[in-house]
C-alpha cells in the first residue's frame, strides 16, 4: 500500500468513526416494524437477484485487479459516512444523503448494492437506523433503485461526452432524489390513502421530504465530485484499474 493509499484510507476510517458514535435518531430509512411483514418478505426477495449478482460482480472485480480493494472499502466508507448524517424534515423524522452513486459509478449498480447493504445492516444494528425486518425496502430504495439510475445517467452522459464532474453531480444527484421517490412509493403501497389510494399517499410523502431531500441531494452531488477529485489525485492507479479512467497511451 502506497503512502498516499494509506492516508486515503485512514482518514475515510477515522471520519466513519466519528459518526459511528453519533448520537442516533429517527433517520430516513424506514424504521423496525413499520412496514407489514408481508411487505417486508416482498421486498426482500426483490433484492436477492441484485445482491447476489453484486457479489460476482465484484468477486470479478477484485480478481482482475487487487489494488481497487482500497477503492471499493472507501467508497463503502463513503455510504456509511454520508448516510448517517441526519437533518430533521418538516415532520419530525429525519433525511439524509445516500452516498451509493459514487460506488455505482465506479464498480457498477450492483457492486453498489452489497455495500449499501451491508452499511444498513451495520446502521440498524449498531445504530438503531432502519430496521432488519424493513431491510429489504431499505436496500431496494437506497442501494438498488438509487444506485443503478446513478449508474444509467453516468454513462448517458459519456455518450452525450458530458465532462465528467458534471456527470457525476448529475448521476449522485438524482441518484439521491430517485431513493426518496422510490422510499414515498414503499410507503404509500404499505398505507394508501383513503382519498386517491397509492398515489395520492405517494404524493403526501413525496411533499414530506422534499423541503430538506432537495438541498441534501445537491450536497451529494458536490461532495460526491470533491470525493472524484482526491481520487484523481490520490488513487489514479486504481481508477484506472475499474476503467474510470482511460489508460494514458
Amino acid at each position: 500500500m502506497t503512502k498516499k493509499q494509506n492516508i486515503l484510507l485512514k482518514a475515510s476510517i477515522a471520519i466513519a468513526v466519528l459518526f459511528a458514535i453519533a448520537p442516533a435518531s429517527n433517520a430516513m430509512h424506514i424504521m423496525e416494524g413499520y412496514l407489514p411483514a408481508a411487505f417486508c418478505i416482498a421486498w426482500g426477495v426483490i433484492c436477492l437477484p441484485f445482491i447476489v449478482a453484486g457479489f460476482f460482480s465484484i468477486q470479478k472485480t477484485l480478481k482482475q485487479s487487487r489494488k481497487t480493494l482500497i477503492l471499493l472499502a472507501m467508497s463503502g466508507a463513503f455510504v456509511f459516512v454520508i448516510s448517517s448524517l441526519k437533518i430533521p424534515s418538516v415532520t419530525g423524522s429525519c433525511s439524509h444523503m445516500t452516498g451509493t452513486g459514487l460506488g455505482a459509478i465506479l464498480f457498477g449498480p450492483t457492486a453498489a448494492g452489497v455495500l449499501g447493504l451491508i452499511v444498513l445492516l451495520f446502521q440498524a444494528i449498531l445504530l438503531a437506523h432502519g430496521g432488519l425486518t424493513t431491510l429489504g425496502a431499505n436496500t431496494f430504495s437506497m442501494a438498488i433503485a438509487g444506485p443503478f439510475l446513478s449508474y444509467g445517467i453516468y454513462k448517458l452522459c459519456q455518450k452525450l461526452n458530458v465532462n465528467r464532474k458534471v456527470a457525476v453531480f448529475l448521476a449522485a444527484f438524482f441518484g439521491d432524489l430517485f431513493t426518496y421517490c422510490v422510499t414515498s412509493l414503499q410507503l404509500a403501497m404499505a398505507y394508501p390513502s383513503e382519498a386517491g389510494g397509492v398515489g395520492a399517499s405517494a404524493v403526501k410523502f413525496l411533499g414530506v421530504f422534499a423541503p430538506t431531500q432537495l438541498p441534501l441531494a445537491v450536497m451529494e452531488g458536490l461532495l460526491t465530485v470533491v470525493i472524484v477529485i482526491a481520487l484523481e489525485s490520490y488513487a489514479k492507479p486504481e481508477l484506472k484499474a475499474v476503467g474510470f479512467l482511460k489508460e494514458e497511451k
